[in-house]
């Protein structure tokens, strides 16, 4: 029965299954295919820009749409929402996995992103709606935990999979997605918001991929030789679509992004730390396994295992520095945290011909991993803490869209910035050159996200005492849990999306 559900009941332990399947399962994809561009690329004979899209493709859409798939799921049934986002991730999956070309994969992997933003909001809004009140935080708990194993061991299989052919990658997909929706079928029950009676704001959502992805290509157009007036035009239309955006927002009876919401200084201040943060990241997972094989001549393999030390100290620390957070206040670890990432990334600069592991890979993992670990659970809070219980769930909504947003705009421009291009990814000379480049705009972006920290992340005034029944979405938030936070990787969920 819908909101009765317990932990340590074998109704609920399936209930557990399907979501940390379906979020596994976008999870899984996000991060093998950072590890299969370098030989899916000479596959098919892509240039650079045409591996940013294979990454971008599906950001895009995921983040344009993820808003959009949780007010569908309240309104048509999580349940619902969610078993199509999987059936519609798995035939996009197929398509990937069967692409003769670049142009085919990209397409692909655009489809593949819908049903991401489609299954992404139901695999934690199932969690709140199912489990009574007493067992969300727990349950949520397992969601996350089990995430980050699946987080975790996602580039050791997926490096093993490139190794016999990139588009096991894809295909893998298919045979999980099959199980998922069995299982979905036969133990989750279905849930919906009954407050949830007015219109889609569908406008805004098509605007807003007009909007991103008009932008993006700009961004992307301006690496390729010749592409002067067609980025100059997207662009102009890429803007003016996110204007109307806004003003569409501004006037709907039911926007899928609340402006008021930013009147708030202390939410305006974490959505803009989140964007430089994830940012930044976007282009260092992008660049870095790239780097690993291209470069260091690391195999699939152990290339995808390499960021391995940044989801670990995630799941060792971040319950910790949540705690200290809650004592303390975020703004120090919100300061202090995106520098040690800038370190991670400056550190990275070492990896270059015949890199060894331990010595120059391991220390530049660890610093971001220390650096993620101490800021994103304060950063989680901090956006959850300035919202009122109504609005809990939007809030997190929209930090999960600004951090796949950042994450698609920095992997348009800053290898652009960078100097890469063309078939970059193939010469080790130019490409060493180019992502030095980029893990220093990275540590940039880092330290202003410090500085930013610094000025605008201060305790919010305490208000009266808490209502004595807090919101289910209250009670199912886990702020601390190991992989709290928008995404680790581009597309990757991490935190609770629903709206």
């Amino acid at each position: 029965m819908t909101g009765q559900l317990r932990v340590d009941q074998a109704a609920g332990r399936w209930v557990l299954t399907a979501t940390v399947g379906g979020s596994g399962l976008a999870m899984l994809d996000s991060t093998v295919v950072n590890v299969a561009l370098e030989r899916l690329g000479r596959d098919l004979g892509a240039d650079f820009a045409g591996l940013q899209w294979v990454i971008n493709g599906y950001t895009l859409s995921l983040a344009a749409l993820i808003l959009l798939g949780g007010a569908l799921g309240d309104r048509f049934g999580r349940r619902r929402v969610f078993l199509i986002g999987v059936v519609w991730f798995a035939v996009a999956s197929a398509l990937c996995g069967l692409a003769p070309n670049a142009g085919v994969l990209i397409g692909a992997r655009v489809l593949q992103g819908i049903g991401g933003a489609l299954l992404t909001p139901g695999s934690l809004a199932l969690i709140a709606a199912s489990f009574r009140p007493e067992d969300r935080s727990r349950a949520v708990g397992a969601w996350s935990g089990l995430g980050g194993v699946a987080g975790a061991i996602g580039p050791f299989v997926g490096g093993a999979l490139v190794d016999w052919s990139w588009r096991a990658v894809f295909w893998v997909n298919v045979p999980l997605a099959a199980a998922l929706v069995l299982i979905t079928l036969r133990h989750v029950p279905e849930s919906r918001d009954p407050d949830a009676t007015g219109g889609i704001d569908l406008v805004g959502a098509a605007l807003a991929v007009l909007g991103l992805g008009a932008v993006t290509f700009a961004l992307t157009a301006l690496g390729t030789p010749g592409a002067g007036m067609a980025a100059l035009v997207a662009g102009l239309v890429g803007v003016a679509a996110l204007v109307l955006f806004l003003l569409v927002e501004r006037r709907s009876p039911h926007p899928l992004v609340p402006l008021s919401m930013f009147s708030d200084r202390l939410f305006s201040g974490a959505n803009a730390v989140t964007l430089l943060l994830y940012g930044a990241l976007g282009v260092y997972f992008f660049l870095l396994v790239l780097q690993l094989q291209t470069v260091a001549g690391f195999s699939p393999t152990v290339a995808g295992t390499a960021l391995l030390p940044v989801t670990v100290l995630m799941l060792l620390l971040s319950a910790r520095s949540g705690a200290l957070a809650d004592r303390i206040g975020p703004r120090t670890q919100m300061t202090i945290g995106p520098l040690l990432a800038a370190a991670g990334f400056l550190l990275a600069i070492r990896i270059g011909p015949g890199a060894n592991y331990l010595t120059d890979v391991l220390p530049a993992t660890v610093a971001l991993g220390l650096g993620l670990a101490t800021t994103v659970a304060p950063l989680t809070a901090t956006v959850l803490a300035s919202a009122d219980d109504h609005h809990a769930g939007v809030a997190s909504g929209i930090n999960n869209a600004v951090a796949r947003s950042a994450g698609l705009l920095a992997v348009a421009v800053i290898p652009v910035a960078a100097g890469l291009g063309g078939a970059d990814y193939t010469d080790p000379v130019a490409y060493d050159a180019g992502f030095r480049r980029a893990m220093l705009i990275g540590a940039g972006l880092l330290v202003v996200a410090s500085a930013l920290s610094a000025v605008l992340i201060r305790p919010a005034k305490k208000g009266p005492p808490p209502a004595p029944t807090p919101s289910p979405l209250r009670l199912a938030e886990c702020t601390h849990c190991g992989v709290t936070g928008p995404q680790l990787h581009p597309g990757v969920t991490a935190g609770p999306p629903w709206r």
